[in-house]
């Protein structure tokens, strides 16, 4: 029994290792520095993976490019300048919020200008609408619907003469 204990924790360390071989330890002398680093790989989305943020991806290239930020971070540069490298080098695709420029307009001006549009067809619906119930009905229109009314009043009373016979 106490040889069947051994072999399990012997496999349960081994299980072990590659989870701790996966953690990535930073050394930052300054907290600003280590917040900011965290700002920037919680902002940054990894381009391999389904929208997740390189701070949180196993993958490898969220490794390279945390690696990167860590890197530019002790040269002294600022969070635009990484922002702007990690742009130019996997596109626009590795920002949450993407910058308000000629190429993302259509990206940011497509839902405002989608609601206005409808905004403005409800409001030529009821217009529309509006008018129509309001008009009421033309002289040629009025006869034809007093004779169609006429003729279905006689034809019931008809009947109901008949009935009452």
């Amino acid at each position: 029994m106490a040889r069947v204990s051994v072999w399990l924790l012997v496999l349960l360390a081994a299980m072990s290792l590659p989870a701790l071989a996966a953690v990535e330890v930073r050394q930052f002398d300054d907290p600003v520095l280590e917040q900011r680093y965290r700002d920037l790989t919680a902002t940054l989305r990894c381009p391999k993976c389904q929208n997740q943020a390189i701070d949180d991806s196993n993958s490898p290239i969220a490794g390279d490019m945390r690696e990167r930020v860590y890197q530019q971070l002790q040269q002294g540069r600022s969070d635009k300048e990484i922002l702007d490298f990690m742009v130019r080098r996997f596109g626009d695709y590795v920002l949450y919020n993407p910058r308000l420029e000629g190429r993302t307009l259509l990206l940011w001006g497509l839902p405002a200008a989608l609601v206005l549009l409808g905004i403005v067809l409800v409001i030529m619906l009821v217009r529309v609408r509006r008018d129509v119930a309001a008009r009421g009905l033309s002289e040629a229109e009025r006869t034809r619907l007093d004779a169609l009314v006429h003729r279905q009043g006689a034809h019931h009373d008809t009947a109901h003469h008949e009935r009452n016979e």
